[in-house]
């Protein structure tokens, strides 16, 4: 079986961007049969070297799959992790002493001056270092003292949507390789991307709702939490609609008065204690009279406005995200193509973006 998401003919505006993701699921596989082998190694290589904590260090796409990493280590490895700054020391020149730390940088193309500067940098200041990219061949990976290639093949739409899956399913196994897990909850994950995929003209009829939407604000708690941050991103690079992303514990906490009937709300609710958590925040939206859009379990779903019911029997709530992000790259495409607009080619936006 084979996405049905269409790879568009022709000329078609968007045709890149859907080609991209109808390729997930057998890049999903690839991973799983040809990546996963020497994922293991470099986990094996570095869980030896006993790093006592771990920093992440990524821009754009790249730092919602890493904060995606972030919430893996902690809960399943429980080690301190954080989210580096990169201007500490590419602008005002810090030197911190990172021996013995994990330093892992997540990039698509590993080409940005920033990330390359910072990664050498901690490499000089003692740091394992690992580079996880669709590049081996890159900068990054040069400087690097490990890389993952995470064999996304050849992203060319702008909007970045199957290096952000393969980012997340080859981190997911590094982590799993950390602590000698054996990563078998990622399995059923291709197949299930194709069932979400082949869900185009649902997904369509949803997007005429948010046609002409000023504004959106996404949520989560926990795993879910990288996939609201991530979809906010794609309906902001391609559709141009300001979409705010908020933990639902930080909605709470002033943002919630924004929240009206008319400016949506799309819920991500992970089926699992990510999901529990959110409970009280859907109940305050709910209550406020806010448009709700749920992606998540079918019982969530029923209770919102509008949603999309993702196939979470059986699946892992820590792999949970690799589906999440599908309906709402969609979403973000078919919004777009819906404004008249082309998410083949966002203006001002350049691939590879070199920041310093």
């Amino acid at each position: 079986m084979s996405a049905t998401y269409p790879a568009g003919e022709g000329e078609m505006p968007g045709r890149i961007m859907s080609g991209e993701m109808a390729e997930q699921p057998a890049m999903l596989r690839r991973i799983l049969d040809d990546g996963a082998p020497a994922i293991r190694a470099v986990a094996a290589e570095i869980a030896a070297r006993k790093p006592r904590f771990v920093l992440l260090t990524a821009r754009g796409t790249s730092d919602n799959a890493a904060l995606y990493a972030k919430y893996l280590i902690e809960i399943t490895l429980g080690l301190p992790c954080g989210l580096a700054s990169m201007s500490t020391t590419t602008a005002y020149g810090a030197k911190p002493d990172l021996k013995d730390v994990l330093v892992i940088t997540v990039s698509q193309s590993g080409g940005s001056p920033d990330l390359v500067a910072s990664t050498r940098a901690a490499r000089e200041a003692g740091a394992v270092t690992l580079a996880v990219t669709n590049n081996p061949d890159s900068p990054l990976a040069a400087v690097s003292e490990y890389h993952i290639d995470i064999l996304a093949g050849p992203e060319k739409a702008l909007p970045a949507t199957k290096t952000y899956t393969a980012s997340l399913l080859s981190l997911y196994l590094f982590v799993e390789g950390l602590r000698g897990g054996d990563g078998k909850a990622a399995a059923i994950l291709p197949e299930l991307a194709e069932a979400v995929l082949a869900r185009k003209d649902e997904v369509k009829a949803l997007a005429s709702r948010y046609r002409f939407a000023e504004r959106m604000v996404i949520t989560s708690r926990g795993y879910g939490y990288p996939t609201a941050k991530e979809a906010a991103l794609k309906l902001m690079e391609t559709s141009y609609i300001p979409a705010l992303s908020y933990s639902g514990a930080d909605l709470l906490h002033g943002p919630l008065a924004m929240v009206d009937n008319i400016s949506p709300v799309i819920a991500v609710v992970t089926d699992g204690r990510g999901g529990e958590a959110l409970q009280p925040v859907l109940d305050r939206l709910r209550g406020r009279g806010a448009d709700l859009f749920v992606v998540g379990p079918k019982a969530q779903v029923a209770a919102a406005s509008a949603g999309f019911v993702l196939p979470t029997a059986g699946v892992a709530e820590e792999v949970q995200p690799i589906l999440e992000i599908l309906p709402l790259q969609m979403l973000a495409y078919e919004v777009t193509i819906a404004r008249g607009q082309d998410p083949d080619a966002p203006r001002a936006l350049a691939k590879v973006t070199e920041t310093r």
